[in-house]
């Protein structure tokens, strides 16, 4: 058993979760609030696609940068101030009312520069901590803590559930955390070698993960996944809305409630449990949530929005550490960039648009059938569950044993 990460580096890592996700929760979970009151209802579904249409290029091309010789933490920096700057301009475009077209074409640019920072500071993370098994779940913790206090802040500090006002904040906030990777210390990942083709140039040689089978099952159904998971977002606080509760941001940082238990029992549940059981209790939590959505109660919604933490952790974490713990360290970036690519990318794309879709057929004079809405995607959350329990086997013994006799020093 390798000892601590110095604080060194742990503390510094933490700090970029907890603001990264204090700033991206401060306009995201409001975002399509703050579009129906501008009037730009129509654009929500692909406004979100934006980020999946990004996903399909820029996660790749980030890892592939930093897996072979571009310093991550340089990369990381400038990310944050061109999704500072970008954001800025997208909800400036709102505000003055610049039309939907200038809104989308911003939208674009910040997710272009936004998306990799996720996959790229997970695959630093994962390679300076010493024991991420261990070590993973406390510090990906700080970022939901930032999701949680963001979601607060929005109602309760900046009364911005439908304001602009969320999104120049989290301007501000991208801009500031760039200069926060200053206190990291300077570190190389393991370089592999120079690209020699455009496919690798562009990190898609990453794909060739797919040809394992227990890799194709986990990446297939984190993609599979996203779809239905698109929905929460996006139209989870349009019904708080509909159904009369105030602070909708607010109430939806209740997801965060069980992720953070989750956070913190998960090194014991992957020490005891297979890891294919964890992945179906997180997708038995899914099931459960669009199951009390579809009650279309206060009561039941607000049983079901904390299900949501539980779920992300012991399905979408889990599957990261997975490709850490599985895929060779010359590959890790990559590996992390593919996994974003498909639940981001694919996945959302997919999910944006369906769910958006499925967002209309549902609705008519401006009512939604709530428990049409979320009973279909729960019905379809429980093909997917049956999918995994077939096609994953594993070996057998207790994921984190193997893993551990395995490592490399």
């Amino acid at each position: 058993m390798r000892g601590p990460t110095p604080r060194a580096t742990f503390l510094p890592l933490a700090t970029l979760f907890l603001f990264q996700w204090f700033g991206y929760g401060l306009w995201n979970v409001c975002f399509s609030n703050v579009l129906k009151h501008a009037g730009l209802e129509r654009f929500i579904a692909l406004a979100f696609t934006c980020n999946a249409v990004a996903a399909f290029v820029a996660p790749l091309l980030v890892g592939s940068m930093a897996d072979r010789g571009l310093p991550p933490v340089k990369l990381l920096r400038w990310l944050y101030w061109l999704a500072g700057f970008s954001l800025l301009a997208m909800f400036t475009a709102i505000d003055r009312g610049w039309g939907g077209g200038a809104m989308l074409t911003c939208m674009q640019l910040h997710s272009l520069c936004y998306t990799p920072c996720s996959s790229l500071l997970t695959t630093i993370a994962l390679a300076a901590l010493l024991n991420p098994g261990a070590e993973f779940g406390p510090m990906r913790m700080w970022a939901t803590a930032g999701w949680m206090v963001a979601g607060c802040t929005v109602s309760w500090v900046l009364a911005a559930d439908s304001s602009v006002l969320s999104g120049y904040v989290a301007s501000g906030v991208f801009v500031v955390i760039g200069f926060t990777t200053y206190l990291l210390p300077p570190w190389r990942m393991p370089t592999a070698a120079r690209a020699r083709n455009w496919k690798e140039v562009f990190g898609l040689d990453a794909l060739a993960l797919l040809r394992h089978p227990d890799h194709r099952t986990i990446l297939l159904t984190v993609t599979l996944f996203g779809i239905p998971l698109a929905a929460f977002y996006p139209y989870a606080p349009i019904h708080l809305t509909a159904l009369g509760i105030a602070h909708p941001t607010a109430t939806m940082a209740l997801a965060q409630t069980t992720e953070v238990i989750a956070l913190l029992s998960l090194a014991a549940l992957l020490r005891r449990i297979r890891l294919k059981w964890v992945i179906l209790l997180g997708l038995a939590f899914g099931i459960g949530r669009y199951a009390l959505f579809s009650c279309n109660t206060r009561a039941t919604l607000l049983a079901g929005i904390p299900l949501h933490g539980a779920c992300y952790v012991l399905f979408t974490i889990v599957a990261q550490i997975y490709l850490a713990e599985r895929v060779e360290r010359t590959m890790q970036a990559r590996a992390q960039a593919l996994f974003a690519m498909l639940t981001s990318g694919l996945s959302n794309l997919l999910g944006y648009l369906g769910t958006g879709g499925w967002y209309f057929l549902t609705t008519r004079d401006g009512v939604t059938h709530w428990p049409l809405f979320w009973g279909g995607l729960c019905a379809v959350t429980v093909v997917i569950a049956a999918y995994f329990a077939w096609a994953y086997h594993g070996v057998g013994h207790g994921f984190w044993r193997q893993s551990a006799e395995n490592r490399k020093p």
